[in-house]
């Protein structure tokens, strides 16, 4: 064992590989950004043997159409591999991710360009195989003719509890057909002064009819983001504390720009607040309630007045993506990622109906685990807005970590971003796929901080998208606490 352990100290010594190796041998790119796999088998140059798993696994960039590797190695979470080739997911944007069950597979892997969503593939089928198959098709079909007969029914967001709806409202204005929206007239419109940009637009203080308004200006070739925006903002009922307000949507007349017109939060986002200020319990608390109604309003799904209000995922819920009101409360934007869940036959169906669902989108450091590593279905809108409510529980730990009175008697932790003093400020996909998903870390929680607090923030941010509370659930727990801190 000795022989292997010099190799970290001060000498420089070649150690042969062993005569016999047990386990998987997987290929091992050794960077940096790899010594935590270090952990998972020996290595010998660019081979590690692993001791706990059976499967290899491969994160790669897309750089000029071409995979390159960037993280090579034995899987850090015991499990199962099904396949013996290492047949490539996308995971986020230009990455892709494969694991495999045979020697040295990561190191060669099977993918194609137009390769756009994740796949399962297998080289060969046994007769086992076609059998199993044969009966999870039957146990499908005899599930689907029990669903029918109990269509009326749906599983709802308050705590995934059923809710039933009178006849009528079913026979609603459907979701997926609502009136186009008609451009304002901005003729009186001024900009006065910038106070961010972003990937798409720029946001500026600006004068509407003598009104103080933001102005988000979308140059001409980010028009699908305005558009996905826009139809956001302008969803039946979508008029809630915790969203900013939308006041209307047009084109400048001398550069075809597309502009939003929302109100002005004079306080700047989140991020910025937090920054700048440490709060006292009850304004944090203020804060941290204000944040989770707007979610839960924004995610709730719903008819009134003949009229349906359909869920929204976000789906880049961040502190740069919450802005903060003078009366010290917290209201949702940035909605140019968002996913709606549309309906035209009754919220029962409310899955089907989905625009903006393509690709994992969001900032790295509040996204869910499934969503870091791809293994979700993007489909299912359950899943999105699940990963909705990891993203609320990092936000809250944000928050927390900047109240005066949770620190009695020590300084107040500088502003963080979550993983930021582990990882540092900007982590990459594969030091967080390690880091979150595969190794489970969350953002370091005080000892000192009462039970409730914890198990808000265990309870948001659980590896098991299923196991996580709701927005509303969050925001009940959160009214329920102390109006006086104790610690």
């Amino acid at each position: 064992m000795w022989q292997y352990l010099v190799i970290f100290g001060c000498l420089s010594v070649s150690v042969p590989a062993p005569a016999v190796e047990q386990g998987r041998s997987c290929v091992f790119l050794t960077s940096s950004r790899n010594s935590k796999k270090m952990e998972e088998g020996l290595v010998n140059g660019t081979i590690q043997y692993c001791a706990h798993t059976n499967c290899c696994v491969g994160f790669f960039r897309i750089i000029e159409g071409q995979p390159v590797a960037e993280l090579q190695g034995c899987k850090m979470v015991v499990g199962g591999c099904l396949d013996p080739v290492c047949f490539t997911s996308t995971t986020h944007v230009d990455y892709i991710r494969c694991e495999c069950s045979s020697n040295l597979c990561n190191g060669n892997i099977t993918w194609s360009a137009e390769e756009k969503q994740p796949q399962l593939k297998h080289s060969s089928y046994s007769a086992d195989m076609v059998t199993a198959t044969v009966v999870v098709l039957g146990m499908l079909l005899c599930t689907l003719v029990v669903a029918v007969k109990c269509r009326h029914r749906f599983r709802g967001y308050d705590d995934k509890q059923r809710l039933s709806l009178p006849e009528e409202s079913l026979t609603s204005l459907c979701s997926c057909h609502m009136s186009k929206q008609s451009d304002m007239d901005l003729t009186s419109m001024e900009l006065q002064q910038i106070v961010g940009s972003g990937h798409f637009a720029s946001v500026w203080q600006g004068s509407y009819q003598g009104t103080t308004v933001a102005v988000k200006v979308f140059p001409t070739w980010c028009r699908q983001e305005f558009t996905a925006e826009r139809e956001v903002y302008g969803l039946p009922h979508l008029v809630h504390s915790g969203i900013a307000h939308f006041l209307g949507a047009g084109r400048k007349s001398d550069s075809g720009d597309c502009v939003l017109l929302l109100e002005l939060a004079t306080c700047g986002s989140l991020s910025s607040f937090l920054s700048k200020n440490s709060s006292d319990w009850t304004t944090t608390l203020k804060l941290a309630q204000s944040l989770s109604e707007g979610l839960a309003y924004l995610h709730s799904d719903f008819y009134r007045h003949g009229v349906h209000k359909p869920a929204v995922a976000h789906r880049d819920l961040s502190s740069n993506n919450v802005l903060v009101r003078d009366d010290g409360t917290c209201v949702l934007c940035d909605f140019g990622s968002s996913t709606i869940l549309r309906s035209c036959a009754g919220p029962h169906s409310w899955q089907r109906y989905m625009v903006n669902a393509q690709g994992q989108v969001g900032t790295l450091c509040y996204m869910a685990p499934e969503l870091l590593d791809g293994c979700v279905n993007l489909s299912s809108g359950w899943c999105l807005i699940q990963g909705d409510v990891y993203s609320l529980g990092t936000l809250l730990w944000e928050l927390l970590m900047r109240c005066s009175d949770l620190f009695i008697g020590g300084p107040v932790p500088e502003h963080r971003l979550p993983y930021e003093e582990e990882l540092g400020a900007s982590p990459s996909l594969e030091q967080l796929i390690i880091h979150v998903s595969e190794r489970r870390e969350r953002p370091s929680v005080p000892k000192h901080w009462q039970q409730g607090l914890h198990d808000i923030l265990l309870d948001s941010w659980d590896h098991d998208s299923d196991a996580r509370l709701t927005a509303q659930c969050a925001r009940d727990r959160l009214v329920s606490l102390p109006p006086c801190c104790s610690i």
